[in-house]
């Protein structure tokens, strides 16, 4: 049975964030990042697929979170009529917008990765996969930054978006709001701070990063107690968040 049209048209506005925040709901596509998803437990809506999708085996952790979720058969035509991407994939998913808002002092305690207005999706995705790498307990994305729903963010994630426990916040008000400052450090990256290598390895600290083009923003940055950097040793003029924020959280993991 062919896919109505008002369906297909309502796949392809999911594109928009207007429409993701109106319906609630989201788009990923592609054979890779949807069948991670899958094997990660989460729990899609829907599931749209041509004959050519080969579904990968369902996992002990999709067996525990989700039900087998049977994909509705689309043709080639149908796909792309549907696809956010100009050559469409096999396997198209829809899932439901879920955020968890930050609880009062969830800063104080673990390993929390803060970005300050970061403004592209693929660096947002990234920065989920470093934090997924590294164990880290949260992330949190200030207001401003790339929509977490975006599907460039969850491709660039890897799956690390099922994983990773994430809140989006006024991220300078949450920075505030810390119980004991002094003890859960507030690690700002900048270009003029003191060389990460001299950082002992921490169990409760918040990692800044921030937005691409213009760093820290003065609220956030006003919240920071130790101001850190990664020693530039040639002529680059800085470094792209992701890499940034895994090398600050590689010195932070290392034994000591």
């Amino acid at each position: 049975m062919p896919i109505a049209k008002a369906q297909l048209q309502h796949l392809r506005a999911l594109r928009e964030k207007k429409h993701r925040e109106a319906l609630g709901l989201f788009v990923v596509e592609g054979e890779k990042v949807v069948g991670e998803l899958l094997a990660a437990g989460f729990p899609f809506e829907e599931l749209y697929a041509t004959e050519n999708w080969n579904r990968p085996p369902a996992s002990a952790g999709a067996a525990a979170n989700a039900p087998r979720l049977r994909p509705i058969t689309a043709t080639a035509d149908e796909m792309a009529r549907a696809s956010h991407f100009p050559t469409p994939s096999t396997v198209l998913a829809v899932g439901r917008i879920s955020r968890e808002p930050l609880a009062a002092g969830a800063l104080d305690r673990g390993l929390t990765l803060a970005l300050d207005g970061v403004q592209d999706p693929g660096n947002v995705g990234t920065l989920l996969r470093i934090a997924d790498w590294f164990a880290l307990d949260r992330v949190v994305l200030s207001l401003d930054c790339a929509d977490l729903f975006h599907q460039k963010t969850i491709n660039a994630s890897m799956g690390s978006f099922a994983r990773v426990r994430t809140h989006t916040a006024d991220l300078a008000a949450a920075l505030a709001g810390l119980a004991v400052p002094a003890s859960t450090p507030v690690l700002g990256c900048v270009l003029d701070g003191e060389s990460v290598h001299t950082l002992p390895a921490l169990r409760d600290a918040v990692i800044v990063i921030g937005s691409e083009g213009r760093g820290l923003s003065p609220a956030v940055a006003a919240q920071v107690t130790r101001r850190v950097t990664i020693p530039r040793l040639g002529g680059a003029e800085s470094l792209n968040a992701a890499v940034a924020a895994a090398i600050v959280c590689d010195n932070l993991r290392r034994p000591r």
